[in-house]
């Protein structure tokens, strides 16, 4: 399953990616992608931002092995890439979650936040994990993936 990207401006880390920077990197150099997939409220997310993606090593990593790219599931702006495009979708008067976080993220049918999916440079999904990742566990699953992609 071949799968396309989005834009993000949540994570403040300074190599957090748009899917659009994305698609022209993958050009000159393929690597596979770590997509943060959170939202504005959830408090885990935000530990994780400020925790496990401000870690030295963590950051050495992502810098080196893969690229990353954060995407707010409740991003209310379309998003079209390769001709297709991925929209809002709602759910009730007040709420709703972009598709490609639920093309992305979902696991049995459910979204949990925060959830980590890495794709390979072909934008396949190899692997998902959810909710609050410590540094040292995020180093050890990007030292095993890194070395099977």
């Amino acid at each position: 399953m071949m799968i396309l990207h989005a834009v993000s401006s949540y994570a403040q880390s300074g190599n957090t990616l748009t899917f659009q920077q994305l698609d022209s990197l993958q050009q000159i150099e393929k690597k596979p992608v770590l997509v943060f997939i959170h939202t504005q409220w959830c408090r885990y997310c935000r530990a994780m931002e400020h925790t496990t993606f401000q870690n030295e090593e963590v950051q050495a990593w992502l810098d080196s092995a893969f690229y990353w790219v954060a995407l707010d599931a409740e991003a209310q702006h379309n998003i079209t890439i390769g001709g297709q495009t991925f929209g809002y979708q709602p759910t009730g008067p007040d709420a709703g979650q972009h598709e490609l976080a639920r093309v992305l993220g979902q696991i049995d049918g459910k979204l949990t936040f925060p959830t980590l999916c890495y794709l390979n440079a072909d934008y396949e999904i190899i692997y998902q994990q959810t909710g609050f990742i410590r540094a040292e566990e995020l180093v050890a699953t990007l030292k095993v993936l890194s070395s099977t992609i």
